[in-house]
């Protein structure tokens, strides 16, 4: 089979720009996390918490932070364990993360959930949670590590 000079040129050219766009996430690493989050309000919510994160062998100790607004009633209790992704350093972890939810907690549940910061970690999380709690809410979680 033969190509014209521009086919191969172009050819080139698109091999290079996806090449170049998929070396940023070729380069990202992964890392373990968990934490445990106390979570409590009436309309306006507050969380707070603290936790670590594993990465390339060596522990980081995280701090957590957060408001949340909507229907919030109640206090609990959440401990999270999981991955985080897309990170090329243990700081990338840092950031805001937002999230959007519903739910209730009278007693105990299991809770899964993928969040994202501005620098592209994402976390992806598996919890219980222990408490009375009922919210509709949008809510920002808050990690910085130490």
């Amino acid at each position: 089979m033969h190509f014209s000079t521009r086919t191969r040129a172009a050819l080139i050219a698109l091999m290079a720009v996806f090449g170049l766009a998929a070396a940023p996430t070729a380069l990202a690493d992964s890392g373990g996390i968990n934490f445990t989050v106390l979570k409590g309000g009436w309309v306006i919510g507050a969380s707070g918490g603290s936790g670590s994160l594993l990465f390339h062998g060596r522990r980081y100790p995280l701090t957590i932070g957060g408001l949340s607004a909507g229907i919030v009633f109640g206090a609990s209790e959440t401990r999270f364990r999981g991955v985080v992704y897309n990170i090329r350093g243990p700081y990338d972890v840092s950031g805001v993360y937002g999230a959007a939810g519903a739910g209730a907690a009278i007693g105990g549940g299991a809770q899964v959930i993928v969040l994202r910061n501005e620098k592209g970690a994402e976390l992806h999380l598996t919890g219980f949670q222990v408490g009375l709690q009922v919210n509709a809410d949008l809510s920002g979680l808050s990690i910085s590590v130490q």
